[in-house]
Formats: structure tokens, sequence, C-alpha cells
């Protein structure tokens, strides 16, 4: 077992050191302007010049955070900075408002609606500012987070559509990526607020949006706390349940709290039982908790952060606890992912299937696939099955 655990940290990290972050550092930087081009075809082609904020920000985080965390490679620090340069100077109105879409010289196109572009942001900087010692880049992480959390129960402002007083909603991604967000920015912050932050978000993570009767974790719940039936009520996203349960696992074994370790393995098992394709194979992108048809018509994909984070969550889960299930599945996750992800023909992976696992997009990055959940998820697994092996006799 130990042999074939070893064997397995090294595929994740020769995928992540010798395919997929020498794809992102030759093919993404845009030389000219500034920032990073995402919209690459399957070879690394630039099919579309617009820049996505939050996809900025999450490729100044990771390759900040590797810099921090894994080597002082000095290409990994400059490909950084080469981000968080375009973001400072283009990425906000000024008063760190984040855009959600940029043209190729940094021109505003979609405003600032989106508070992912403010998270994102948030981790790029805080990161960045680890990395360079700048502390020009602290103060942006600090402003933004601020600003994140006086817009928190009203995430779109004045760009919301919907009408208010009728169906009021609140949404799961927020308080789960608040769980992460607030770890990533920790030197930035007051030990007394952070764990405050740390207790709200595991409350409305594990026990207000996982509702034990059902087995699940929603999306959406009324602001009340009650379960909604409507499409957005009944919306079950089994992936984003799966990977905030690897959040809680982190933030469990930080705390000392084996019951929210026990909890989040619990959760996975749930979400990745009810949200297995039993036919195909894979992981259902959406589902419907009472089996009304989904209002997302591409319910049915297969999607790469969907398997990635899923088996970032089974690794920590088996790491952790020992629990021969999280075992079983990864092994069988890890198989499905491999197969039909990545591209046996060109460097980085796919990102979309259809339900029968054949490649619906040929393209390695897009206006939602960046360089994140890939090398994130390569990273996380190398890491975790290292600490497995150190485990084993």
């Amino acid at each position: 077992m130990k042999e074939k655990i070893q064997n397995l940290a090294q595929q994740y990290k020769s995928e992540l050191l010798d395919n997929v972050l020498p794809f992102w550092l030759d093919k993404s930087q845009d030389k000219e302007y500034g920032g990073y081009f995402t919209c690459l075809d399957r070879y690394g082609k630039v099919f579309d010049t617009d820049k996505f904020v939050w996809l900025q920000g999450r490729q100044v985080w990771l390759f900040s955070m590797l810099y921090n965390k894994l080597e002082k490679r000095q290409e990994w620090l400059d490909c950084a900075v080469h981000g968080g340069e375009f973001l400072k100077k283009y990425g906000h109105d000024g008063n760190f408002n984040w855009y959600f879409s940029l043209d190729r010289a940094g021109n505003p196109l979609v405003d600032p609606y989106n508070i992912f572009s403010y998270t994102f942001a948030t981790i790029a900087f805080g990161q960045l500012g680890l990395a360079t010692g700048n502390d020009v880049y602290n103060d942006i992480a600090r402003r933004t987070f601020d600003i994140i959390l006086k817009k928190k129960d009203n995430p779109k402002g004045k760009w919301s559509k919907l009408h208010p007083g009728t169906r009021d909603l609140k949404n799961f991604a927020l308080p789960m990526i608040l769980c992460n967000l607030a770890l990533e920015i920790e030197h930035l912050i007051e030990p007394e607020y952070l764990n405050r932050t740390i207790d709200t978000c595991l409350h409305e993570v594990l026990d207000v949006f996982y509702r034990p009767e059902l087995g699940l974790v929603v999306e959406n719940m009324t602001v009340d706390n009650q379960l909604s039936d409507s499409f957005d009520g009944r919306l079950v996203n089994p992936g984003h349940g799966i990977e905030a349960m690897w959040f809680c696992m982190d933030l469990g074994k930080r705390l000392g709290r084996k019951d929210i370790v026990d909890k989040a393995v619990d959760i996975t098992l749930n979400m990745l039982n009810y949200g297995w394709d039993k036919e195909y194979g894979g992981i259902f992108y959406f589902m419907d908790r009472k089996g009304c048809p989904p209002q997302e018509l591409e319910w049915d994909q297969k999607l790469w952060w969907v398997h990635i984070e899923t088996l970032i969550s089974l690794l920590k889960g088996y790491s952790l606890t020992g629990n021969e299930e999280c075992w079983k599945w990864f092994e069988k996750v890890h198989e499905y992912t491999w197969a039909h992800f990545k591209d046996k023909e060109a460097p980085e992976w796919f990102g979309y299937l259809n339900r029968r696992g054949e490649v619906l997009l040929p393209l390695k990055g897009g206006k939602w696939k960046g360089c994140f959940h890939v090398p994130r998820g390569l990273y996380q697994c190398w890491q975790t099955l290292e600490d497995i092996s150190r485990k084993e006799k």
C-alpha cells in the first residue's frame, strides 16, 4: 500500500510541475498589456483576450501560494507580480470595488456585481504580500476584505436583479469561501476576529446549509434558515458541497476538533453517493433535491473542478480519519478523473464533458476555467498523499 501511495504522490507531483504549471507560465502571461490570458484552446492558443478579474486573482494567488509554501522559484514570483500589478492598476474602480471583466488593455467591461472578484482579489494580494513583503499588497487585501464583510448580506448590491422582500434567499458559496479566505489572510487580521469568522462560517456551512434531514448541503436557504421549495431552493451542487468539506476538515484539524472532521467526512461521502452518476460514472454538476427537472440545462455535464475537489476531500478524509470508504471512493474518482479530464496529447486538462464522459469543449481555459482548480488540486493531492505515506507502515 505504501508503494502505491508513493507512486500516486509522484503522479500528482509530476503532473503539476512538469505539465500544468509550465502550460500557464508559457501560454497565459500577456507580456504586452499585463495580466493573464485565460481563454486558451486545447494547445494554448489565445482565442479571446478579455480578462476576468476573479481568474486573474486566482492565478496571482496560485503562483504566490506555491512560492510561499513549496519553493522560492523566481519564475513563480515573477508571474504572480505580473498579474498582481495589472489587477492593482486596472482591476477595481479606485475604491477597491472589483470589476468582473476587463478588455485586454484593462478597460472595464462588466461592473463590480460579483462578490467573488472581491474574494479572489483578497486572497491574491494576501499571498502576494507574503511572497514579496510589499505592504501595498497587504493593504489591498485588508481593505477588500473589509468591503466583503460589509457586502456579505447583499453581495450584488445595486446590481442585484432580484426583487427584495418576496423570496429572500442566501447562498452557500459566500460562507464557504469565507472559511477559506480568513485563513489565507490570517497574518493580516486580529486573531480574535479570525476565530469569530471561522466559528460563524463553520456554523453556516455545517449547521445551516447542511440539512441532516436530507443528508445534503443545499445551495440556497431562506434568510431565516429554512428550506425553500423553489428552483433555487431545491438546487444541489454536489461538487460545491464536497469542496467545502475539505475546507472544514482543514479547520477541524487546526482547531483540534475531531467532531468537525468526522462530520465533514460523513457529508463528503453522502454528497458523493448522491451525486455519482450510476449509469455513466462521474459526478453530476447540478441536481434537484426533490428529483424535479433542474433549471440548469448543463445539469448532467461532468466538470473538472467538481472531480478534482472531490479527490482532495477524499484524500484529506482518509488521511485524517483512516475511513476506508474515503480510500475506496478516491480510487474510483481518481480513475474516472485521470481517464477523462487529462488530455493525453496536449498540456493541461479538459474542463467540460457530457454525461457520457466525452469532451464537450476542448478548451484549456475560458471565462470560468483558469489557472486554479487543476494546479491547486494536484498540489493538495500530492501533499496529502505524502502525509498518508508518512503514516503508512
